[in-house]
């Protein structure tokens, strides 16, 4: 609890900050708070029974992991004899408080019930801590009060409670809530805000535990937040715990009385401290609570104990891959998922951070001459993740992890030579698509229209070489058509063959028209390589084309059943030289 009404005191003190805040930090965790937390978030059989509070402290722990935090928990050790009463009525254990136990100086601290229920959330919370390299301190008493110490001499960043007397114990940064997921943040308390904003120092802070109650004293029965806060800021910081040594409480009741004349009934006509009639005039029952405050049993500082916990673990996959397939039925597959890519993450940042104290030292070492290797070895591919720009990157050095996906701004600061390499490698995939894209098509179309020529002259070959005269003339393709065809496709691939095939346009172009026909065109089917014998025309196969000249394919065979020799070594020399246009072409 820690004192009564603190937490609306420190209300305009309050900050929330998100979660990248607490990146490269290392920050103290009172566990048996957070336990608290998560168990009373669901406090049903079958909530404790599967273990909602193991796995919900699971996915902050990797929330954490994944921004380098280097975590330690601290755990409460026997219950101070200052708090016996306090603890007793909470567990509403039916024994009577005696006289005796309410005074410390008789009272011995008492060593906590390790075999409740509670005690085994915490010994599995450790277990699952230590798995992930989590160490742990066992506080000798007050958790809150052991990461205040570690606060208080600089050993960690902040500390994770919920209990506000952990500023009356010397902490200076304390986070008391988290809250995951998109939009996570922390709330959060400097104590330096608390002395600007409110004017209260350490010494207010203790003086409002005895005026309001707390977890050692119960307070002064009748003494609302607002008039404590008043009486302690008209004594001051530095002289308020003075006035309480040398004249107890007595000094709130002269406020009291001055504050009655302006405002009547604002405090009950007489105080009563702790819920008895005693004499606020007496200062040793209360120097007690002074002294527990400034002076709690905590490891120094400079302890063995307090020396070990600040050296992170080794992180044990195999031994959480077990304790998950225990407390969540998880297989080794599922466990890996959820914590190989925090972990990469974590040591992602570690390494940026070390690149920037680098740089901030004045020291900017290559790439190759850094001491720590980057754990990124390349970027795959750009992806969004929650709607922020992130990269698919390859790991190196962590088995069973070989991709996952992190925020661009987390590897433009950690290695942003890896971004110059992907883009530089991007360009120049785009250039050499670009490149090919356009000949693969060209050469697809030029096969085409070579195997359509080719098709025709096959045709032609066949009725040459057949030498019928009664095939149907429309079956045999035009002169334009043939030289149209070849001019194409030799212009599209092969620039060297527009040449030779002008020439035989030219040379067709120059035979006599016919004597006994003006209006038709008389052409005599020649060999290319060589000039052909006379022959002497048979038969005559004419065609006429809508808006064409009729052009007069002339039979050089001798009759319609068979051919010459000399006719078969022509044709053979033509599908030669056919045969050779075609490798051109293609």
């Amino acid at each position: 609890m820690g004192v009564k009404n603190l937490w609306d005191v420190l209300e305009s003190c309050k900050k929330i900050l998100p979660l990248q805040h607490l990146q490269n930090k290392r920050l103290c965790i009172d566990l048996s708070c957070w336990m608290v937390q998560l168990q009373n978030v669901n406090k049903s059989h079958c909530a404790i029974q599967d273990k909602v509070y193991l796995r919900s402290l699971f996915h902050r722990l990797r929330a954490l992991i994944a921004l380098n935090c280097s975590l330690i928990f601290v755990t409460d050790g026997s219950i101070p004899a200052i708090k016996l009463a306090t603890y007793r009525q909470r567990l509403k254990s039916g024994i009577e408080v005696t006289q005796d136990e309410t005074n410390s100086t008789k009272a011995c601290s008492l060593r906590r019930n390790m075999g409740s229920a509670f005690s085994r959330m915490i010994k599995e919370a450790k277990a699952l801590g230590l798995a992930l390299g989590i160490p742990c301190l066992d506080g000798i008493e007050e958790a809150e009060a052991q990461c205040a110490l570690l606060n208080s001499e600089s050993l960690c960043d902040g500390c994770f409670t919920s209990d506000s007397d952990v500023f009356l114990f010397g902490a200076r940064t304390v986070y008391r809530d988290i809250c995951l997921g998109k939009g996570g943040h922390v709330v959060c308390y400097e104590m330096a805000d608390i002395e600007k904003k409110l004017g209260f120092g350490r010494n207010s802070l203790i003086t409002l535990a005895l005026l309001l109650g707390s977890d050692y004293s119960e307070g002064i029965h009748g003494l609302g937040p607002e008039s404590a806060c008043q009486i302690v800021k008209s004594v001051g910081d530095n002289n308020v715990l003075q006035r309480i040594a040398s004249e107890g409480l007595s000094f709130a009741k002269k406020a009291k009385n001055s504050k009655k004349r302006t405002q009547p009934n604002s405090l009950h006509p007489e105080f009563n401290v702790n819920g008895r009639e005693e004499n606020i005039d007496e200062p040793n029952q209360f120097l007690q609570v002074i002294d527990a405050y400034l002076k709690p049993k905590c490891h120094s500082a400079d302890s063995d104990v307090v020396y070990r916990v600040l050296v992170q673990l080794p992180f044990q996959r195999v031994t959480l891959q077990q304790i998950c397939a225990q407390f969540f039925a998880w297989p080794p597959e599922k466990t890996d998922e959820y914590i190989l890519p925090k972990i990469a993450e974590g040591d992602l940042r570690r390494f940026a951070n070390l690149r920037r104290t680098s740089s901030e030292l004045g020291v900017r070492p290559p790439p190759d001459k850094i001491p720590v290797k980057c754990p990124v070895s390349g970027i795959v591919k750009r992806r969004k993740a929650q709607g922020r720009e992130c990269f698919e990157v390859l790991w190196e050095g962590l088995d069973g992890l070989e991709t996952s996906i992190v925020p661009v701004d987390l590897i433009d600061s950690a290695c942003p030579e890896k971004i110059a390499e992907f883009e530089e490698r991007r360009a120049m995939g785009k250039k050499q698509n670009h490149q090919n894209r356009n000949p693969r098509t060209k050469k697809s179309r030029n096969r085409s229209a070579a195997a359509e020529v080719d098709l025709r002259l096959q045709t032609l070959l066949l009725d040459i070489e057949s030498g019928s005269s009664t095939t149907s003339s429309d079956s045999f393709p035009s002169k334009e058509m043939i030289s149209e065809e070849y001019s194409t496709t030799a212009t599209a691939g092969h620039p060297h063959m527009v040449e030779s095939q002008q020439s035989v346009t030219d040379s067709n172009a120059a035979l006599p028209p016919s004597d006994t026909d003006p209006s038709l065109a008389k052409y005599e089917i020649i060999d290319l390589l060589s000039p052909s014998p006379p022959v002497r025309a048979r038969k005559v196969s004419r065609f006429q084309r809508v808006g064409k000249q009729c052009i007069e394919l002339i039979d050089s065979s001798e009759s319609e059943t068979e051919a010459s020799p000399e006719h078969v070594r022509k044709a053979r020399e033509l599908r030669l030289f056919l045969a050779s246009i075609k490798d051109d072409i293609s």
